[in-house]
């Protein structure tokens, strides 16, 4: 009978010290875990900046408008091909907008008008009206209905009121023909609206 009592206290010591050996392993686990993760840097705005980057480029190789990119800055964008924005008088770029009179040749009467313009990435159109503070819309392009955006070095808009600044932007329906006041508006214009488009990823 004693010995019996002997061993059972000898098995209830040794299954203490099991757990008591558990327990501490269990703790030293957690402490280094704990360390671990002190020790990894956090994520800084350059790391933020390389993630959205390498976005950008995903998007670039699937040829995925990059009006679709996740977090895309239309204003850092433009600014990164070399476009003097702030010294563009009347183009007014944000990062998810751009606005500006453009002269729009019309559809059915091949007269010239002048429009305000806003390229929207929200709404995800190019949308024009009769006057800056009009809310009516006087037309919209979608983005996903344009085609090609590029320069009318062919002059096909002969009619044109300034010629060497007239750019085309071509939809599945039909050519826009737009005029703009100055070289540099007509090339920050037509870099934001390519953007809508997969052409990007051909350049």
């Amino acid at each position: 009978m004693e010995r019996k009592l002997r061993e059972a206290k000898a098995e209830r010591e040794r299954l203490l010290k099991e757990r008591e050996e558990r327990q501490r392993r269990q703790k030293e686990q957690e402490s280094l875990k704990i360390q671990t993760d002190a020790s990894k840097p956090e994520p800084h705005d350059d790391d933020e900046e390389r993630l959205q980057i390498n976005s950008t480029h995903r998007n670039l190789e699937q040829g995925v408008p990059l009006s679709l990119t996740v977090n895309f800055d239309l204003r850092a964008h433009v600014e990164a091909l070399g476009h003097n924005v702030t010294g563009c008088m009347g183009v007014n770029l944000s990062p998810r907008r751009c606005g500006g009179f453009l002269t729009k040749r019309g559809g059915r009467v091949k007269t010239w008008r002048r429009r305000w313009f806003i390229f929207d990435l929200d709404h995800q159109r190019l949308a024009y009206y009769t006057e800056l503070d009009e809310k009516k819309l006087k037309g919209v392009i979608y983005f996903q209905a344009i085609e090609e955006v590029y320069y009318d070095h062919l002059r096909t808009a002969s009619t044109s009121p300034r010629p060497s600044l007239t750019f085309c932007v071509k939809t599945y329906e039909r050519l826009f023909f737009l005029a703009a006041h100055s070289a540099e508006a007509m090339r920050i214009w037509m870099d934001v609206i390519v953007t809508a488009t997969d052409e990007h990823s051909r350049y």
